[in-house]
C-alpha cells in the first residue's frame, strides 16, 4: 500500500475536512494524491478557494498540492487508504453520539475493496473502532476486516489556535488491526510527521491513550477550579497561590478556567461511559466534570453577588461578555461554556452584551441564540473576560473604566489584568 502511495497509483482519502481532518488532507496532498471528502458543499466551496472555513490555516496550505475536494460517495471510490476524521460528541446528556462516525463507516463499507486500508482518527473510547466501527463496514461491503483489508486507529493531536505544535512536529501514535497494518499505517503518517510516529502495540491501547490525554487535562483543572473556589473564600488570589506553588521542580502547571470545546470537555464522558458498561461508576473522572461544568453558573453567580451588593437592582444592569469562543485566538464555538455564563445571566434578568474579534454573530445566533454586540456602551455594571484573546492584552485600567460605572466588577477569569485593574473592583478565579 505504501509504495503505490507515494508512486500515485493508489489514492488516499480524508473523511471529515474540520479542524482536524483538513490539516491531514492537505499535509498528505504535498506527498500523495489525496481526495477530501466532506458533506458540507458550502464548506467545500472555500476549500476549493484555497481558504479554511475554521480559519486555522492560511492559503500556503492549500498550495502545491494534489486533492480534490468532492461529496462524491463515486469519487471516494476511487481511493485506497481511506482516513476517518469526523466529529464525535456528547449529546445533551453527555453520552457519546456516534452518529457522525457510524455514518462515515457506513460510507467506508460503500467504497472500500480488497486489499485497501481504513484509519481511523476521531476520538472515541476504548474498543469503539474494533466494536462499533469495523463491524458497519464489514456489514455494508461485504468485506472481512484484517482478511480483506485492513484497519487501524490513529488519534489526532490538532490543537486548534497553537501554530507550534502542529501535525508535522508532534509524535503521531499508531496502531493496526495486524502487524503488517501496523507498519504499513506508520510508513504513510510517517510522510507526514516530521517528529516520528509511536506504535502503539493494539488499536484499544491507542484509542485508551488519547482519552487518557484529555481526561488527564480535566481532572487537573478540576483540581485548579475546586481551589480557586476554596481560596476565594479565604480572600486570597488563586493566580498568586499558583505562581508561588509553582516555584517548585515538580508542580505541574496548570490554572483554572472555563473547560469546553471539543476535546477536553467531551472527552472524559467517552471513557466513563465505556466504563459504566463495564460495570464501573469513574468516579473521579465525573466529580471533575461536574465542577468543571459548575463553573459558568459560579461566574455568573459571583457576578449577581457583586451587582446585589452595589444596590443595583439585578433587572437593570448590564454586563459585558468578552470572548465567546471556547478558547483564545481562534473562532471556534463549539460547546464553549461561555453561553452557559451568558444565559445563566440571562436567567437573572441582566441585560448581557457578548462581544469577541473571532467569533461570528451568525454562528453564535444559530448555535447558542447569542449576538455579537458592534457598540460598547459605557455604564456597565460588570464586565467579564471570559477568553483571553490576544486582542485584549493590552486593555488596561483606563479602558475599563471608560466602559463601566464606578461600582462595576471586572472578572478576569484567566488573570491576565491581575494588579492591573486599579479602579474597579477586580476578581479572578
Amino acid at each position: 500500500m505504501y509504495t503505490n502511495l507515494v508512486t500515485k497509483k493508489a489514492k488516499l482519502a480524508v473523511i471529515g475536512l474540520g479542524y482536524v481532518g483538513l490539516p491531514i488532507a492537505l499535509a498528505f496532498a504535498k506527498k500523495l494524491s489525496v481526495i477530501g471528502f466532506d458533506i458540507n458543499e458550502e464548506r467545500l466551496n472555500l476549500m476549493r478557494q484555497g481558504v479554511d472555513p475554521s480559519k486555522e490555516l492560511d492559503a500556503s496550505a492549500f498550495k502545491n498540492t494534489d486533492i480534490l475536494f468532492t461529496s462524491s460517495v463515486d469519487v471516494l471510490k476511487e481511493a485506497s487508504f481511506y482516513i476517518v476524521a469526523v466529529p464525535t460528541p456528547v449529546d445533551d446528556k453527555n453520552i457519546p453520539d456516534l452518529h457522525f462516525i457510524t455514518k462515515a463507516s457506513e460510507i467506508v463499507g460503500q467504497v472500500i475493496k480488497a486489499g485497501n486500508y481504513v484509519v481511523f482518527e476521531s476520538t472515541v473510547y476504548p474498543g469503539c473502532t474494533e466494536e462499533d466501527c469495523l463491524p458497519v463496514i464489514e456489514r455494508v461491503s461485504g468485506l472481512g476486516n484484517a482478511t480483506d483489508f485492513k484497519s487501524g486507529y490513529s488519534p489526532e493531536r490538532i490543537n486548534p489556535g497553537d501554530k507550534v505544535h502542529t501535525l508535522s512536529n508532534i509524535t503521531k501514535i499508531v496502531s493496526g488491526c495486524d502487524a503488517e497494518a501496523l507498519e504499513e499505517i506508520a510508513k504513510v503518517y510517517e510522510l507526514v510527521v516530521d517528529a516520528g510516529v509511536f506504535r502503539a502495540s493494539s488499536i484499544k491501547v491507542a484509542e485508551a491513550a488519547k482519552i487518557v490525554e484529555n481526561t488527564q487535562r480535566d481532572l487537573n483543572i478540576a483540581f485548579m477550579n475546586e481551589l480557586s473556589v476554596i481560596f476565594d473564600k479565604l480572600q486570597i488570589n488563586t493566580f498568586e497561590v499558583l505562581e508561588a506553588a509553582g516555584t517548585k521542580w515538580n508542580f505541574l502547571k496548570f490554572q483554572p478556567g472555563l473547560v469546553g470545546g471539543h476535546c477536553t470537555g467531551v472527552d472524559p464522558y467517552y471513557l466513563a461511559y465505556k466504563a459504566g458498561r463495564l460495570d464501573y461508576k469513574a468516579q473521579l473522572i465525573l466529580a471533575a466534570r461536574h465542577i468543571n461544568d459548575a463553573m459558568a453558573k459560579y461566574v455568573a453567580e459571583k457576578i449577581v453577588k457583586h451587582i446585589i451588593k452595589s444596590g443595583i437592582n439585578v433587572g437593570q444592569a448590564k454586563v459585558l461578555v468578552k470572548g465567546a469562543t471556547f478558547k483564545e485566538n481562534v473562532s471556534d464555538i463549539r460547546n464553549s461554556k461561555v453561553a452557559e455564563i451568558v444565559k445563566a445571566l440571562q436567567d437573572f434578568s441582566v441585560l448581557v452584551d457578548v462581544e469577541d474579534p473571532y467569533a461570528t454573530s451568525e454562528e453564535l445566533k444559530k448555535e447558542y441564540n447569542i449576538e455579537l454586540q458592534q457598540e460598547i456602551s459605557a455604564d456597565y455594571d460588570a464586565v467579564v473576560i471570559a477568553v483571553p484573546h490576544k486582542d485584549y492584552l493590552l486593555l488596561d485600567d483606563d479602558y475599563f473604566c471608560s466602559i463601566t460605572r464606578p461600582t462595576a466588577l471586572i472578572a478576569d477569569l484567566k488573570g491576565i489584568y491581575r494588579n492591573k485593574i486599579l479602579n474597579r473592583k477586580y476578581y479572578s478565579l
